[in-house]
């Protein structure tokens, strides 16, 4: 493909749901040129890179939701996928775990909507059983979610870049897209490695889905507010403590999944995260600081009217943050023998949350579509889980656009 040509389709973001997209358009499109405008030096750095890597089940999202349905049929897929092309993968299963009273009628909406969404082979147990599972955990009850499991994410977009890139498609780097402009045949995109023209674009992302959608001219009814999780890890030898994946009963008023412990398929234990604001899109810590992105957080009547409604909550995510006994604490509802001295800090990685003008944090996939060009504007996790069924529902809308499929 020569780099001055009319592209058919550009895909802005090569992360995991970008580069999912751009697979799924070259092997249903073929001769199609397809390419994905990447800012940084490679693919898949930021929320796929920084990734708990857990293939989710899709028991927590709302019935009908597009998060619930491409959750469970993405995990389903994504075990396929992995199968398919040797990616190392484990179905570990996971534990929801009530450790106090109040929290089990919680738990017990949490199977009932785990069954609504069709996740298979969820069941209540009990403490006994739990010990079975997990001998270190304690709880009063617990649900066994044996869908659920853990792979690289790096991984499986690497692979996805690969199958792209061999159906013909093309990955540029290096290329941060800073306008999007229409002509009379398509669309220009203004790039740091020169104007890229396309008759197409899809806009994939991420942190900055809204900055770009607000590049080509558009005003989506959302803003993108980043928030940071940080991780510690079990030491080596403290590892043999957790078995796969132990989840609390998460808070529903939030999109997070609360402090839990999470098998890598590395097989070190990861835990965490908590969930504060950063100030910086790309903040992976405290003093990762842009005064563009705080201002612009800052100026958004939304994030001050969630802060108003959730301030106790926020307050708390920091005090975690900055005091390790306090994230040891919430570690040990799930482990109690966890102790200060088994932890050491790890990586983070930084969620981009839609947030809606009345302070909403919006908790479906969003997707819309305008003349010329398709607008991923919201693809929290589940994600990296559910990629494959967004590539698909994309490339579906895209489809619109070209001639029938070869």
């Amino acid at each position: 493909m020569k780099s001055g040509s009319l592209l058919d389709i550009a895909i802005v973001g090569g992360g995991i749901v970008g580069l999912s997209t751009a697979r799924t358009l070259a092997e249903r499109h073929r001769g199609l040129r397809i390419a994905v405008i990447e800012k940084e030096a490679d693919t898949a750095q930021h929320q796929t890179g920084h990734n708990s890597g857990v293939i989710h089940s899709g028991i927590y999202y709302r019935p009908g939701s597009l998060r619930a349905r491409m959750a469970v049929q993405g995990s389903e897929r994504m075990v396929a996928f992995c199968e398919e092309h040797a990616i190392p993968y484990d179905r570990c299963g996971k534990v929801i775990v009530a450790t106090e009273e109040f929290q089990i009628a919680a738990l017990e909406a949490l199977a009932r909507r785990g069954a609504a969404n069709g996740v298979p082979g969820v069941r209540m147990i009990g403490p006994e059983e739990l010990a079975d599972l997990e001998p270190h955990a304690t709880g009063m009850q617990a649900l066994h979610v044996p869908s659920a499991g853990i792979v690289n994410y790096s991984l499986v977009a690497q692979t996805y870049r690969k199958l792209f890139e061999q159906a013909g498609g093309e990955v540029r780097t290096g290329a941060e897209v800073t306008a999007i402009a229409e002509e009379p045949n398509g669309l220009r995109l203004e790039t740091a490695q020169g104007d890229v023209r396309s008759k197409h674009v899809i806009i994939c992302s991420g942190l900055f889905a809204d900055r770009v959608s607000i590049s080509a001219g558009l005003k989506p009814p959302l803003k993108t507010v980043p928030f940071r999780g940080e991780y510690y890890e079990l030491v080596p030898e403290k590892r043999h403590l957790v078995r796969n994946l132990i989840y609390p009963v998460a808070n529903p008023a939030f999109p997070f999944l609360g402090v839990h412990f999470t098998r890598r398929i590395s097989g070190a234990i990861e835990v965490g995260p908590n969930a504060v604001f950063a100030f910086k899109r790309q903040g992976y810590r405290w003093r990762d600081v842009s005064i563009k992105d705080t201002a612009d957080i800052l100026g958004y009547v939304g994030f001050w009217r969630m802060t108003a409604r959730y301030w106790r909550t926020g307050l708390g995510e920091v005090y975690r943050s900055l005091r390790k006994q306090a994230m040891v604490k919430e570690l040990q509802k799930l482990v109690p023998v966890v102790a200060n001295q088994d932890l050491v800090r790890a990586g983070a990685g930084v969620r981009a949350q839609a947030l809606d003008p009345q302070g909403k944090l919006i908790e479906d996939f969003h997707i819309v579509q305008k003349p010329r060009i398709i607008h991923v504007l919201n693809a929290p996790s589940p994600a990296a889980t559910a990629s494959l069924s967004i590539g698909d529902a994309v490339a579906d809308m895209a489809g619109q656009w070209l001639p029938p499929s070869t």
